[in-house]
């Protein structure tokens, strides 16, 4: 009876809430999860698994190798050259960028008449592609006919062939990362900006910081932790994916001086058509970042101040 009582009873109805607001989450994350798990994960699950094959596009059958494409890896002097360049490239192009994109953040927050202006000029190297704009900086480097090499020729410097040579090609690929990443950066910085609470300077000023260095250190770079902790993140991954300017302009030439990490896995998984071998490498290039984050998450997020 008494069991028969509790059925009859009505439920509480916060719990009968709760479970129809946890439905109709699920329900509306669903179609997130499904791409994620579709266009994401599986992948990378496919990716590490053909890391152990000796696959090739073309042919219907293959055999698991284990950990030869990973012995193979470390006496490629291919993949160890790019590996390289990946890495001067990214020490070049993250901080320089981030330097940057502050600099100009911090410029731009200081006008008051064109502001708009100059914050959509510097923007725009980022909505521009990349592909397209490969023209332009072609014309800029060419050894001949190039701006750079006209103007150091007026000081009566001879100007290098900016990409054609293996001594400057990278440092000139860094050149254009910047170009393309300072603005995104800025844009970053200038949010973190203005949510600095303008307070702060004024107490700052009473308590003796009167230049703007000091209240530079004392309240803006404290303040700007967590948009640096972020901007930090997304300057160094998006450095380590560097592939369109070096497809576009030097084709990782020459002489290898400019092939980075994920022009050598296109090149093997789609010129070459050793899949198997390029999953390798797509899974120790998958390994770098998630270990640069970690590190990144790890080192970095004690000293920023979260308000």
């Amino acid at each position: 009876m008494a069991s028969v009582a509790s059925m009859a009873m009505p439920r509480d109805p916060a719990a009968a809430h709760r479970l129809s607001e946890a439905r109709i989450a699920w329900m509306l994350a669903l179609p997130a999860i499904v791409l994620l798990f579709l266009f994401v994960l599986l992948p990378v699950v496919a990716v590490i698994i053909l890391g152990f094959t000796d696959f090739e596009l073309g042919y219907g059958t293959f055999r698991f190798v284990g950990l030869e494409n990973y012995a193979d890896l470390i006496t490629d002097r291919t993949f160890r050259r790019s590996l390289w360049n990946t890495a001067v490239y990214t020490a070049i192009v993250a901080p320089v960028s981030i330097c940057l994109g502050l600099g100009i953040a911090m410029l731009i927050e200081s006008e008051t008449t064109a502001r708009s202006f100059f914050r959509t000029a510097y923007f725009l190297p980022v909505a521009s592609l990349i592909v397209a704009m490969a023209t332009v900086w072609q014309y800029m480097f060419h050894p001949t006919i190039g701006p750079l090499n006209a103007l150091l020729s007026l000081v009566g410097l001879s100007g290098p062939n900016w990409l054609g040579s293996s001594g400057t090609v990278l440092y000139s690929l860094s050149i254009i990362g910047v170009w393309q990443s300072a603005g995104f950066n800025m844009v970053l910085f200038l949010a973190g900006l203005t949510a600095i609470p303008r307070e702060l300077y004024a107490a700052a000023e009473v308590d003796g910081a009167r230049s703007a260095v000091d209240r530079f250190f004392l309240v803006t770079w404290p303040m700007l932790g967590p948009t640096t902790l972020f901007v930090i993140t997304i300057s160094i991954t998006s450095a380590v994916k560097v592939f369109e300017t070096v497809k576009t302009l030097t084709e990782g030439g020459p002489n290898k001086a400019s092939e980075v990490l994920l022009f050598t896995i296109y090149q093997e998984g789609f010129v070459y058509l050793r899949v198997g071998y390029a999953s390798a490498m797509t899974v120790v290039f998958l390994l770098i970042l998630v270990v640069l984050m970690f590190l990144q998450y790890r080192l970095l997020d004690r000293r920023v101040h979260y308000t």
